[in-house]
């Protein structure tokens, strides 16, 4: 265990450090009102709570890192289709909050299969064309078919999650299906007729989501898609959130109204500690710590980046290029909606917004990356001493 500490990404360890701190932080602040006059709780609760959940994973990373990457081999199948499961019976079962049907109850506590899945998704893929790249197929039609299989299940996991309906969730999952994809080595001649496969395929989806709109989504999730200019519609869903980020930004200003003094968290912003904790975050402590953040998160995936293009192995470089989409797509999807650029979706923002799963899976999914780490740095110190032979 020790050699594993020594060969960590040290630079990635102190930003996840300081951003779960920052995250304990605002979510006290951001939470405080609501906390007390929505939910009849002590102003803490919230950070409380997610203060408990980061310790546990921390904990759990500490396994994870202990854990070779091939061992994998024994779990990942068992892992996703648990999860898909734990999916399905979240239709039938699940408690609902905020609109969407996403939550198993276990015990007193809640669990939100979606943050696990993506996870479990991320390692299936890697596993599965690791192997897929090993052997040789004849057969172009075989080929097909074997290249895509893994795209059926992402859609099958992509529609239990538009059924809750959370269409933050699918997307994320759809980028991380088709990142994963179109990365996947193959020969001039095989990835030509598999992408004509995809094109048509994609053409059919995208045909029958038009055609079928009206069904595949409710007028809740249509609204959505009218995004522009929310202030003009301030006293309607479709606009009052997103404007009311507007004027937290506004007030912070370039050095914010000062940690604690928000006037947006007063019941304005109703999701202040999760979806909208960066709108808080810019009105307290101002634009430049705001634009520090965005800086210290694009820090964060370059190195990722570099830890998967230094992989030793297809599946490695496929798990750190998971999780680098698969934070990269949290990051974005949560900035631009809560600025206005793209349809709100609800999608937590890493490290800092309130959620004991996703607060729980995107530490495991950086363990993941450390665990990578330690193999490079292994498999380079190898090499070194092949050469001094």
């Amino acid at each position: 265990m020790k050699n594993n500490l020594k060969n960590l990404n040290f630079l990635l360890l102190i930003l996840m450090i300081a951003y779960s701190i920052l995250g304990i932080v605002m979510i006290l602040s951001a939470s405080s009102v609501a906390a007390v006059l929505r939910y009849n709780v002590v102003s803490n609760y919230f950070a409380f709570k997610q203060l408990r959940y980061f310790i546990l994973a921390y904990f759990l990373s500490l396994f994870v890192i202990a854990i070779p990457t091939s061992k994998y081999k024994y779990i990942y199948r068992l892992f996703l289709y648990g999860m898909i499961a734990a999916l399905v019976m979240v239709l039938f079962v699940g408690k609902i909050s905020n609109g969407a049907q996403a939550w198993l109850q276990m015990g007193g506590r809640r669990l939100q299969p979606l943050e696990f899945a993506k996870l479990a998704l991320i390692m299936y893929l890697s596993m599965y064309y690791y192997k897929f790249s090993l052997k040789t197929y004849n057969n172009k039609w075989l080929f097909a078919f074997m290249a895509l299989y893994p795209m059926l299940l992402s859609v099958i996991i992509f529609g239990l999650l538009a059924k809750q309906p959370d269409l933050g969730g699918a997307i994320i999952i759809a980028m991380i299906a088709a990142f994963t994809f179109f990365s996947i080595p193959m020969s001039k001649k095989n990835k030509k007729f598999v992408y004509k496969i995809v094109g048509i395929l994609l053409l059919i989806f995208a045909f029958a989501v038009l055609l079928f709109k009206d069904k595949i989504f409710d007028s809740y999730q249509l609204n959505r898609f009218n995004f522009l200019n929310p202030c003009s519609r301030y006293k309607e869903d479709t606009g009052y959130q997103v404007c009311n980020s507007y004027i937290a930004v506004h007030n912070g200003g370039i050095s914010g109204v000062g940690l604690g003094n928000s006037t947006q968290k007063y019941m304005y912003l109703p999701e202040a500690h999760t979806d909208f904790i960066f709108a808080i975050i810019v009105e307290e402590l101002g634009l430049i710590f705001g634009i520090v953040i965005v800086a210290g998160y694009f820090v964060m995936l370059f190195a990722i980046l570099k830890i998967a293009k230094n992989a030793k192995n297809l599946r490695n470089s496929i798990l750190a290029y998971g999780i680098f989409t698969y934070l990269f797509a949290h990051i974005a999807i949560n900035l631009m909606g809560i600025l206005g650029i793209i349809p709100l979706t609800g999608v937590p923002l890493p490290f800092l917004s309130y959620g004991g799963s996703y607060g729980i899976s995107v530490i495991l999914a950086m363990a993941v990356i450390q665990r990578i780490n330690i193999e490079n740095k292994v498999e380079e110190r190898r090499n070194k001493i092949k050469n001094l032979k």
